[in-house]
């Protein structure tokens, strides 16, 4: 008899998204242990490893507990690299229970999923992503680091739809990185860049999860 399915996960929460065109929206967290690029900025770098091991049926049922107390229509996968693992049975279900799913990744793994919403986010130094989110993905997030540069901005900016926004996202709402974040922008208006943002991390000045 076949195993049942499990996943890793770090933490399942309810809380606000802080973050991209979602921002202020309720919305039901499951953070996925394990991440495939461990950049040194990650502001979540407890998910990377362990995680406890729940059964689909668990997580639906934690979900669904949280929502007695929190409704709300969005569900969010995020880690970690929530594509590290197979969520396709997770994603199916919730749909059948009529939530919407925004999936959080940095954009190395493509699964073909029932997702309302994709965020990517391609990381240092290659800004690598699978081409299958030119057509998917609902935004693109730009942490700003010190090694973010215009070309970088101009590249994605050219091969994603300009009805896509590339968001600029200070690094964990530091000074200098909105500073940056600024100049950037400013450039990138320069040489007639369209539907270029500066984000923030909404969640962190407000003091939640």
């Amino acid at each position: 008899m076949l195993r049942p399915l499990t996943l890793k996960i770090a933490e399942i929460f309810p809380s606000i998204q802080g973050e991209g065109l979602r921002q202020g929206e309720a919305t039901i967290f499951v953070r996925l242990a394990g991440c495939n690029l461990h950049c040194p900025f990650c502001d979540t770098k407890y998910a990377w490893q362990g995680g406890k091991e729940y059964k689909v049926e668990q997580i639906l049922r934690k979900i669904k507990k949280i929502e007695t107390r929190f409704p709300c229509q969005w569900v969010c996968l995020t880690g970690g690299e929530p594509l590290l693992q197979d969520v396709g049975e997770l994603t199916k279900k919730l749909k059948k229970k009529k939530f919407k799913i925004q999936v959080e990744t940095n954009a190395t793994i493509y699964r073909d999923l029932p997702v309302d919403w994709y965020t990517i986010s391609p990381k240092p130094e290659q800004y690598f992503y699978k081409p299958e989110y030119r057509k998917t993905a609902k935004e693109v997030k730009l942490i700003v680091t010190r090694e973010l540069e215009l070309g970088i901005i101009q590249n994605l900016r050219h091969n994603f739809p300009q009805k896509i926004p590339i968001l600029l996202q200070p690094q964990s709402n530091r000074k200098w990185s909105f500073n940056q974040a600024l100049k950037l922008l400013r450039q990138s208006l320069k040489i007639g860049l369209k539907n270029i943002k500066v984000s923030v991390q909404l969640h962190k000045i407000y003091g939640l999860r």
